[in-house]
């Protein structure tokens, strides 16, 4: 789970931070979405299911009100065709209409992450299945003020004077708030212009948030703190 939806989270991380992390613990695993809690009268697909009303993961409340709209995430991971129809018939046949008690997924659908980093700052990092529709939040705690962010604003907080300021980030709504574009505008810039400072991370450094996700992984299945080796080491 953390390679596939959160190493976004650990580079982000790191990128603040500016340095590497040496030691992680972690916790969680599956422990709602299986067959153990799925409700007597649940149907193996949504769309045959009696429970829409009461259950939180049906998938044609989470999916068919992006129909007609501008965006195409959500309903472009289901299916090419965007129309209520298309929609339906992909709920019908495809894996995203499956109920969620009755999967063969075997990934967690709880986490929480702690890091120790290079000169003894630590963050932890939270991922869930449980909350509501929502962009990832971000907590910063320095000496002399904190941050707070939510993907689109950053409250600042001095702690001397108690002030705080709102910064709108100006963040765009489209790929991962415009995430996708700046990369492929940087690797372009870097290619076509030679200018190789449009990147502004390494291999290294990318892969570091996989040692990062794979060192808690195996501190969740052994319940043992993991060290991760400096890049000096072999």
């Amino acid at each position: 789970m953390l390679l596939a939806k959160s190493c976004h989270d650990l580079d982000w991380l790191t990128y603040m931070i500016g340095q590497r992390v040496t030691r992680v613990s972690s916790f969680g695993g599956l422990k709602h979405f299986t067959a153990a809690n799925r409700p007597d009268a649940a149907a193996d697909r949504c769309l045959d299911c009696t429970l829409v009303s009461s259950c939180p993961y049906a998938a044609q409340r989470i999916y068919l009100p992006y129909v007609g709209g501008a965006e195409s995430w959500p309903l472009n991971v289901l299916t090419s065709d965007p129309t209520e129809e298309g929609v339906l018939h992909a709920l019908r046949e495809g894996p995203y209409g499956r109920c969620v008690y009755a999967c063969d997924n075997d990934v967690v659908d709880h986490q929480v992450v702690n890091l120790e980093f290079e000169g003894g700052a630590t963050a932890s990092f939270t991922m869930t299945a449980f909350s509501p529709k929502a962009p990832r939040k971000t907590r910063i705690f320095g000496t002399r003020g904190s941050i707070d962010g939510d993907g689109a604003l950053l409250t600042v907080t001095d702690f001397v004077t108690g002030a705080t300021e709102v910064i709108d980030a100006h963040v765009p709504k489209d790929g991962h708030s415009g995430g996708d574009e700046g990369l492929i505008t940087a690797f372009l810039d870097a290619v076509g212009g030679a200018d190789p400072a449009a990147i502004r991370s390494n291999p290294k450094e990318s892969l570091h948030s996989h040692e990062i996700a794979w060192a808690a992984e195996e501190a969740r299945l052994t319940g043992t703190v993991v060290t991760i080796p400096s890049k000096e080491q072999p």
